[in-house]
């Protein structure tokens, strides 16, 4: 069969940054091609030059950047060839490729689309500077492509903010603002990376569907070899700016040859680990816990069997929101994001809780902290043997017991202070609490970075000069600087590099071990939580769905919405694609929808009943689906 012609070709390129006065070498002679209505695939971890090899095609790279040497060749259909790396990046010619010819869907959307202007007037934009048209038809245009992105209601949508959308429905509108020109070649720059994996699997399958629909090219940049997996034609790895290994999708799937790319394969956790196996990160973290071991006194039996590490019981939250003006009125709207929890966490264990974005996850995690006040509900602790009722602490007691609950948050770099060094993140806790002067805070900060892996050397660095697995170790010291005995998790890796993830879970999984810690490891990723939890709470809509033993969840799953989302989870395997039907409505995460027994009925609730020991799912009982049945 003959190949389609080549829309992309890129010729030994070379870019290097001036840093001081000195050269440094971002791409090294990297070729490739890219041919009309294919997708190649730029992996590699971050800072391996994918995203500085984009911005060379769009001209956009930053003014300390260059490129050095190279060709960039892009042959659009019906004209001749243009090379990129000869145009000045205001010249017309490039500004009329850029955005017209070649487009590009960057990672966070909320960073790339502007808060001031509606989505409508941002995606009009773009075809009002390409194309000989006038604002109706612009606008028609728009509410188009916002159909054919899969927006509900387009015609209402084009009026809307970026932050009245979800994740998922920002993402589109980047994608309906990169394609309403119909171009010719489609970056995506790691377009799902902190999306649920269903939204992910939805964004995958629109970017499918319409590649077909208008003959385009897409380069896929990313590190996720699942997602290369089930959308790549071919594939080009890349390390340290240098190209290690090419070929068709099929070939580097089956037969890796290269270190690089088999280490990238080591460090994905999926589904079909066996017991004890550990993920193989490219660089293993090396830390040091005797210090921390002979300062920990170990539970006694007693204490361990006192109760539970933490008990949740109906926990509750609302919030209100109102839909008046700015000068209030109008009607108040009421939003329930957790309804009736209740979850035990035992001494030791590391309970995964899954679900996507806006199930109640986070909001449950606040709650726990006592950051966020439950509407109802019981909260209790097991303080070595003595059990806390966490509602009612108050001041100096709410005060004496933070120490012992600590937690770590998605984003490192939002999380910490970018004008503290790591030594004041570090011991601001200790000073906060009181503990110890000036030398042992000190002495503490520099066992915590051996803890974690990183050289006390670092400690008077600031957090921008640190990698986001570095800054995410960083954080991890923090919150083990008073000596908790329960660690919440909230989506720690789910931004990061597959073999920077891999370094943090051994490490979470070899502090736990090592120091008998507790943890609640919240994420949308069940291959993640697979690999790290014990037992797994999945919740949807602000309830738990199901609960059970990580090989009960994963082995005999039951309720609709845990199959929807083991389902939406990408493998690097290309025997395994993803069922993109089953995501594609939407309709997985809908309670109305659910087939009985777990849809509710007008005259009853649901329950969460114990199907097998330690495995319950929350359906109707068996009376109440009898009268259902009979009725």
């Amino acid at each position: 069969m003959k190949q389609p012609p080549a829309l992309l070709e890129i010729r030994n390129l070379a870019v290097e940054f001036q840093m001081h006065g000195t050269p440094i070498t971002a791409v090294k002679d990297l070729s490739l091609t890219l041919r009309a209505g294919t997708t190649l695939a730029l992996v590699g971890e971050s800072g391996s030059g994918k995203t500085v090899t984009s911005q060379a095609i769009l001209g956009i790279l930053p003014r300390s950047a260059r490129i050095s040497a190279g060709e960039i060749l892009f042959t659009p259909p019906g004209e001749e060839t243009v090379d990129i790396a000869q145009l000045h990046p205001d010249q017309p010619a490039m500004r009329a490729l850029r955005g017209d010819q070649i487009s590009i869907i960057f990672q966070e959307p909320m960073v790339s689309l502007s808060s001031m202007h509606t989505i409508g007037n941002q995606i009009m934009e773009a075809m009002l500077l390409h194309r000989d048209c006038s604002k109706q038809e612009a606008r028609e245009a728009t509410i188009e492509m916002l159909r054919l992105v899969g927006f509900p209601e387009p015609q209402k949508a084009i009026k809307r903010y970026p932050f009245e959308l979800s994740g998922g429905l920002r993402q589109r509108a980047m994608i309906a603002m990169a394609l309403i020109c119909r171009p010719a070649l489609l970056i995506a720059d790691e377009p799902t990376t902190a999306l649920d994996v269903t939204v992910q699997a939805q964004i995958l399958k629109l970017i499918k569907s319409l590649q077909q629909e208008f003959n385009m090219a897409v380069l896929l940049i990313t590190h996720d070899l699942g997602v290369v997996a089930n959308m790549a034609d071919d594939v080009v790895v890349m390390y340290h700016g240098e190209v290690m290994e090419r070929g068709p999708a099929k070939a580097l799937f089956e037969a890796p040859r290269h270190p690089y790319l088999k280490a990238l394969f080591s460090a994905v956790p999926h589904f079909d680990m066996r017991a004890g196996e550990r993920l193989t990160p490219i660089r293993e973290i090396e830390h040091d816990i005797d210090h921390f071991r002979r300062l920990r006194t170990p539970w006694t039996e007693e204490q361990m069997t006192a109760g539970p590490h933490l008990q949740v019981s109906q926990l509750s939250k609302s919030f209100s929101a109102h839909s008046g003006s700015w000068f209030g009125g109008g009607e108040v709207h009421h939003h329930l994001a957790v309804q009736d929890v209740s979850l035990e966490i035992g001494c030791g264990e590391c309970f995964g809780l899954v679900g996507e974005s806006g199930c109640g996850k986070t909001t449950l995690s606040k709650m726990l902290m006592r950051a966020v006040q439950p509407d109802s509900g019981k909260l209790l602790y097991n303080d070595r043997g003595r059990m806390i009722d966490l509602l009612k602490l108050e001041g100096e007691e709410l005060r004496a017991f933070r120490p012992k609950m600590r937690i770590v948050f998605q984003d490192p770099f939002s999380s910490l202070n970018p004008r503290m060094t790591v030594l004041n993140i570090l011991v601001e806790p200790m000073q906060i609490h009181q503990v110890g002067d000036a030398a042992s805070q000190l002495q503490r900060a520099r066992e915590l970075m051996a803890l974690v892996g990183l050289d006390p050397r670092y400690l008077n660095r600031y957090p921008h000069s640190f990698s986001g697995g570095q800054r995410q170790r960083i954080s991890i010291a923090r919150a083990l600087a008073l000596d908790p005995e329960l660690l919440i998790f909230d989506e720690p890796v789910s931004a990061l590099d597959v073999s920077v993830q891999a370094q943090i879970l051994n490490l979470l999984k070899d502090l736990q071990h090592e120091l008998g810690l507790t943890y609640l490891f919240i994420s949308h990723n069940l291959a993640v939580v697979d690999y790290i939890a014990d037992r797994i709470g999945v919740m949807c809509r602000g309830q738990l769905v199901e609960v059970g033993r990580r090989e009960q969840i994963f082995r005999n799953p039951q309720h609709p919405y845990t199959k929807a989302l083991l389902a939406a989870v990408p493998y690097p395997d290309l025997s395994r694609p993803l069922d993109f039907e089953l995501l594609e409505s939407g309709r997985h995460n809908v309670p109305e929808l659910w087939p009985d027994p777990y849809c509710a009925p007008s005259d009853g609730d649901l329950e969460l009943i114990e199907i097998e020991p330690d495995h319950q799912v929350r359906r109707q009982p068996i009376e109440q689906l009898e009268r259902s049945l009979m009725s």
